[in-house]
Order: structure tokens, then C-alpha cells, then sequence
């Protein structure tokens, strides 16, 4: 009976994660790593009497750590030194993914080759042979195919056998780095050696290429350990570099790096064979590459493939919008009918049905994108669109893996910009990973979906699909704009190069795509539940309270006493001609108590005051209560609108939806609706993405977007409102 833990590491797109939640299931919790936000996964997993703790570690090509995800993989080998790590790889790309298991091998941890994919392998007609693989390496193989569970069960044994046999022994691979570096790399060891320098925790060696590698991580922990030392290691330094520099216009990082590759090619030279007819035999996935990544019709395709995705959501998903359209206004009449007049009534079919109820309204929507989205996510296409958009955001100032955290923050339509905003740490640049916090929340994230959608089919119903995709764009050649603007003037600086893995086009399991349309379906109807709930009910009361004055009440009162005696006296046979315009009066007189009624609360207020200035924008206290909501979650801009719609009735139908209210609203116009798009598009990120935004870069960088995205926001709503105004 023993316990012992276990790292699970890997290349981004490689299915560790996969892996690791085939081996944990829901036996997983989340947190974040000590002094970073990057993301820690522990699954707990009993195997007889044993038990092991198997910590996913972040999605790296190396442990060079240039980024926050390098240097938290490297560190938790260092300073936890696990008794086994599992290097899961995508066996498909074998020669690139051994270059991290490399890397561990040179720190010297047990280590268990978990080759990935290989039904891949097997399509693609290649050959690995993996106990040739283990012999040449030193490490156990296990084949895998992570999406099915195959092999899975086989890697965890292995693990754990290898971690008993080794307690806890490590043994460092020697890598020969050439006739320039191995002289200084010698009498390099033999100095930290001599002087114990850091090897309580790593191999002497180890430390020595860390300096030829001008690691700063290690360079600053070596100062703060030894300072005359290190000084005499990072001079041996900058001399071989300028050695290495001036006869062979290399730096010793970029030799060092060559050697290990060579010793890879080497290693794998006799693992990996094709067959003899299919040995010039281009694969399916380049092939696909050749027509879906072409210069000219990726991008095109690109483009109809986003279209088609907003097409089928409004076709398919208007049906089931419907459904649940009627079932809350169902719900709404039931509580009215059952309950008399008053605020709880009032509460619960003003605040919460008219409120949640006009955010969940739009989950079929939101699921049916999802779905679509999911199923290129799965399919490999996703990280087609990263490689096709690097070159254009090289032109604004922007690095390829800039791309990534705008899909995910809604580059397509449904993300979130929080997980956006944290995907910006795989950039090594800082100015560049600054530069994309400040306008990844422009994207069209899951939380303004339901804005645009209210808006597009109310003022747009037969091109709702084309001006969606107008958005989506429309975010996106923002987005890149004020990136030039920011890395031509705040933060300047030459851009980084770009390296990516194109993982291999898959068919998407079923399975796989339903889980994650059901994950992300059911954190936007969990958010509309909780967060949307007490931000409405919240509204309400400010839409609600302070009430009219008593002698204000009254007055109302005085103007519709005589009216309903008119036409309680009628008799029931009388012509429409006389009951019409008693009922109009009536009506005038409701709809100006309700007027009246909400502009005195204290929303009102704050709406009505805004006013004067958000009118160059077309922005009417309704809009302004709601956009003030959306400061803290964007979906509150569709529940407020519903809660001021119907708190403060105009003269619609009650049977009316809010997209139906807006289109009669005389103080609401089509130019309206399209600075309305805007603004929501550009304006300050709800609270989390601010916050989350503080955390990765500083409170100063975030309140400057709030602050700057808005401004920048409001001018271009008043343009488009007076452009479109004059238009029209």
C-alpha cells in the first residue's frame, strides 16, 4: 500500500487533457497553481491498494520556461519531484512532441511515453514501432487512443510499476551539444558539482544548459543561491556565445536546441516507417490543408462556414426559442392571475419571469451554436483558423497565438472572455499579451449573443444570419485596429514569431460534442439562474422603489375615476365608435402613471439623467438602465430591457415580446439599434473579465480598457446613430 504522484504532461492538442480525464473521471479538482493563474487539475485514482494523485500539468512544447505555463510544468517537476511523469503524445507528430520528453529526460524523471493518437497513425499508413521506441529511449511505451479509452488502463500500470521501481530515483539523460559547447559545459558541471550549486533539486548538467540557455528563472534562483558563482557561470556564458555567435552565427540556446532534435531524428529513424507504395503518399489532413488553409479560399471558406453557423441557429433554433417564448409569458399570466396586485407579483413576473426568463429565451440559440462550434473545435478546424489569421495580425502588431484567445472569447460567436483573457498567457511578448487583454473582450462572446440576436431579429428579421456575421467581423477588424493603435503608441515593439501545431483533421465523436454543448449550454443557464437572478431582482427594486408621492397617485386617480364611470355606464350594446376613444383615455392615462412611476425610482433616475448625453447616441433611460447593468454581466442588458419594458409600459400589446416592444418604441429606431450593437460590442468587459484582466497584467491596464474601450465604444455609437439617421 503506497501513495504516490504522478505528473501528466504533454503539447497543446496532443489529448492529454483528454487522457487525464479518462484516467480521474469526476475523482478531479480544480485550482489554481501557487502565485499564477494557471489553471491546476488533481485527480485522486485508487489502483488496489495504492493510491495516486495525478497532477495535470499545463499544455507545453518545452520547459525552456519563457511563458507562465512553462515555468509552472518545469517548477512542480523541481520542487515536487513526482515519482513517475506520463508524457502523453501525439504519436502522429512524434519527432516534435519527443522534444519535451527530451527535456524531462534531461532533468532526469521516470518517465512513461504515452503514444496518442495512433489510430490516427495507423489511417495516416505510417508505422511506429513502440517497443524499438522504448529500447532506443529508455522509457516505457504505451500505445493509446486517449477519445476511446484505449490503452488507458495499460499507461496508468506502467506508471505506477515504473514509480515503484524507481522510488524515486532519478537518472538524467547526457546529451552531447557539439565540439563548441561540451568543453564549457564540462567544466561548467564540474564547478556546480564541486560547490553543490542548486543540486539538492536538479542535475549539475542540467543547470549548466540552463545557463548556456540564458534561463532567467534559473539565472535568478542561481544568484539568489550563489552570487560569485553564478557570476563566474554567466560569464562562461557570454563567451561561448560570442564564440558560437562569430563562427557559426548561432546562439548556444539555438545549438542547443538542434542537438536535441538530432538526437530525436536519430532515435526515431528506425521507430517510425511508411509503406514502400504509399511513401510520397501526401495525407488526408494536408490535403484537406491544401483547399481549407489556401491563401485565397481558406479565408473565404472561413467565412461561409461562420455564416452557415449563424443561418442554422436562427432557422433551426427560432423553433424551440418559441416554445420557451410562450412558456414564460405562460408562466407570467399564471402568477398574474393567481396572485393580486402588488410587489410580489409584481417581483416575480417583472423581475424574475420578464428578467430570467428573457436570457433563457435564447439557450436554444446558444445550444445549436454551441453544438456547431463544439463539433469544429473537435474536428481540428479551429486551429486551421488560428494558422490562416497569423499572417494578418502579424500586420497589426499581433502575435499568431493572439488568434486563439479571440476564438475563445467569442471570435466565433459564444465564447467567453474571461478563459479568453487567461489564454493570453502562452504569449511570450509582453507588450503583444497586453495588447491582446486590452481587445479580446471585444469579441462576440456568449454573454452579448443574446443582445445581438434580440436586436438582429427585430430590426433586421429577414437578414438576421448576414448581419450576425457583420458583428462577428466587425469585432474582429476592431479588435485588430485598436491593437495597431496600442502597439503603435502605448505599447510599441516588434512582434515575436509564430510556431503552431496543426493537429490532425478527426471526425467528431458524438459523445464528445454533446458534452461540451451541454457544459457550455448549462454555465450560460446556470449564469441566467444565479448571477442574471440577483442582478434582476436587484433592478427590479431599483426600477420599482421609491414609489410616486401619495398626491401624485392620487392625481391619476382623479384623471381615470371619470373615465371608467363613462364606461361602466355604457350600455354593453354600445357601438366600438363610443367605447374606442374612452378606452384610448384610459390607456393614455395607465401608461403615463407608468411612465411617470418608473422615472421617479431610482433607476429611473440614473437612466434619465444619462439621457441627455446617451440621446446623441440614440440611447433612450430604458437602454441607459440597461447598459449600466451590463458593467457587471452583459446578459443583464436583455433581462433589464425586458424588467424597464414592462414595469413602464408603452402602449403595446402585453402579449408583445421585448424584441416586438423595441420596434414600437417610438424613442427606439433602427439607427438606434445599430449604435446599440456597437456600443455593446466595444464597451468596458463585465466585472469577472475585468478582474480576471487585473490578474493577468495589473489594475491600472485593466481600469485604462474599462475606461478607454468605453469612450472609444460611445464615440462610435454616436457616429453610426447620426450616419445611419441621416441615411435613412
Amino acid at each position: 500500500m503506497g501513495k504516490y504522484t504522478l505528473g501528466i504532461a504533454g503539447n497543446p492538442n496532443c489529448g492529454k487533457t483528454t487522457m487525464f480525464n479518462a484516467l480521474t473521471g469526476a475523482r478531479q479538482h480544480v485550482a489554481n497553481w501557487p502565485g499564477v493563474t494557471v489553471e491546476k487539475k488533481i485527480g485522486v485514482i485508487k489502483s488496489g491498494e495504492d493510491t495516486i494523485d495525478l497532477v495535470d500539468l499545463p499544455g507545453t512544447y518545452s520547459l525552456t520556461a519563457y511563458t507562465q505555463e512553462e515555468l509552472v510544468a518545469r517548477n512542480f517537476l523541481v520542487e515536487e519531484r513526482p515519482e513517475v511523469v506520463i508524457d502523453v503524445m501525439n504519436a502522429d507528430a512524434l519527432e516534435r512532441n519527443l522534444y519535451l520528453a527530451v527535456q524531462i529526460m534531461e532533468l532526469g524523471v521516470p518517465l512513461v511515453l504515452g503514444l496518442n493518437m495512433m489510430d490516427e497513425v495507423r489511417k495516416s499508413g505510417k508505422n511506429i514501432d513502440s517497443e524499438k521506441l522504448a529500447t532506443l529511449s529508455g522509457c516505457k511505451v504505451v500505445e493509446t487512443v486517449a477519445r476511446n479509452g484505449k490503452g488507458t488502463s495499460a499507461l496508468l500500470g506502467a506508471a505506477l510499476d515504473l514509480a515503484k521501481e524507481k522510488r524515486g530515483e532519478w537518472n538524467p539523460l547526457n546529451i552531447t551539444y557539439g565540439p563548441d559547447l561540451d568543453p564549457v559545459l564540462d567544466e561548467m558541471e564540474k564547478l556546480i558539482e564541486a560547490n553543490g550549486f542548486l543540486t539538492d533539486k536538479v542535475p549539475a548538467r542540467w543547470t549548466g544548459i540552463k545557463y548556456l540557455e540564458r534561463d532567467e528563472d534559473v539565472i535568478i534562483k542561481g544568484r539568489m543561491a550563489d552570487s560569485d558563482l553564478s557570476s563566474t557561470l554567466e560569464t562562461m556564458a557570454r563567451e561561448v556565445a560570442a564564440h558560437t555567435q562569430k563562427t557559426l552565427n548561432a546562439q548556444p540556446d539555438a545549438l542547443i536546441a538542434d542537438h536535441r532534435y538530432g538526437f530525436i531524428a536519430g532515435m526515431i529513424k528506425d521507430v517510425v516507417s511508411y509503406p514502400v507504395l504509399d511513401a510520397d503518399r501526401i495525407s488526408r489532413s494536408d490535403q484537406m490543408d491544401k483547399v481549407l488553409t489556401h491563401t485565397l479560399l481558406g479565408p473565404l471558406i472561413m467565412l461561409g462556414i461562420v455564416y452557415v453557423i449563424y443561418q442554422v441557429t436562427f432557422s433551426v433554433g427560432a423553433i424551440p426559442m418559441g416554445w420557451l417564448e410562450s412558456l414564460f409569458g405562460w408562466m407570467g399570466d399564471s402568477v398574474s392571475a393567481a396572485l393580486p396586485e402588488g410587489h410580489l407579483r409584481s417581483l416575480l413576473v417583472s423581475g424574475i419571469i420578464d428578467g430570467v426568463g428573457g436570457v433563457l429565451g435564447f439557450v436554444p440559440l446558444i445550444m445549436f451554436m454551441f453544438l456547431m462550434i463544439s463539433a469544429l473545435e473537435d474536428s481540428g478546424y479551429i486551429a486551421r483558423m488560428a494558422y490562416m489569421l497569423d499572417r494578418v495580425f502579424k500586420i497589426f502588431g499581433l502575435h499568431g497565438t493572439s488568434v486563439l484567445p479571440f476564438i475563445v472569447s467569442g471570435g466565433i460567436a459564444g465564447g467567453c472572455a474571461v478563459p479568453g483573457v487567461m489564454a493570453t498567457r502562452t504569449l511570450r511578448s509582453p507588450k503583444e499579451k497586453l495588447a491582446t487583454i486590452f481587445v479580446a473582450p471585444y469579441m462576440t462572446c456568449g454573454a452579448k449573443v443574446p443582445v445581438f440576436l434580440m436586436l438582429a431579429a427585430a430590426f433586421f428579421p429577414e437578414n438576421s444570419a448576414a448581419v450576425m456575421l457583420m458583428i462577428t467581423l466587425g469585432a474582429w477588424v476592431m479588435a485588430l485596429l485598436v491593437a495597431r493603435a496600442l502597439r503603435s503608441t502605448v505599447i510599441r515593439g516588434a512582434s515575436t514569431p509564430f510556431v503552431m501545431e496543426l493537429p490532425p483533421y478527426r471526425m467528431p465523436t458524438l459523445n464528445g460534442v454533446l458534452i461540451h454543448t451541454w457544459e457550455r449550454t448549462w454555465e450560460y443557464a446556470k449564469k441566467a439562474g444565479t448571477i442574471i437572478l440577483g442582478i434582476s431582482i436587484l433592478i427590479w427594486a431599483m426600477m420599482t422603489f421609491p414609489q410616486l408621492p401619495q398626491e401624485r397617485l392620487d392625481a391619476y386617480d382623479a384623471l381615470r375615476a371619470p373615465i371608467v364611470t363613462h364606461l361602466e355606464a355604457l350600455d354593453e350594446n354600445a357601438p366600438e365608435s363610443v367605447r374606442a376613444p374612452l378606452e384610448e383615455q384610459l390607456a393614455a392615462v395607465d401608461n403615463a402613471l407608468a411612465e411617470e412611476s418608473i422615472h421617479h425610482t431610482a433607476a429611473g433616475r440614473i437612466g434619465t439623467a444619462l439621457e441627455p448625453v446617451t440621446m446623441l447616441a440614440g440611447f433612450n433611460w430604458r437602454t441607459n438602465i440597461a447598459l449600466t447593468g451590463g458593467f457587471a454581466a452583459k446578459e443583464v442588458i436583455v433581462s433589464t430591457l425586458a424588467t424597464a419594458y414592462s414595469l413602464g409600459e408603452i402602449d403595446v400589446e402585453d402579449t408583445d415580446t421585448l424584441a416586438q416592444k423595441l420596434v414600437n418604441d417610438a424613442t427606439f429606431s433602427k439607427a438606434s439599434a445599430i449604435a446599440l450593437i456597437i456600443f455593446t460590442m466595444l464597451y468596458a468587459p463585465c466585472f469577472v473579465t475585468v478582474v480576471t484582466m487585473a490578474r493577468e497584467s495589473s489594475w491600472s491596464w485593466a481600469a485604462y480598457s474599462v475606461v478607454g474601450s468605453t469612450t472609444l465604444a460611445f464615440g462610435l455609437a454616436v457616429l453610426a446613430y447620426n450616419v445611419t439617421k441621416a441615411l435613412s
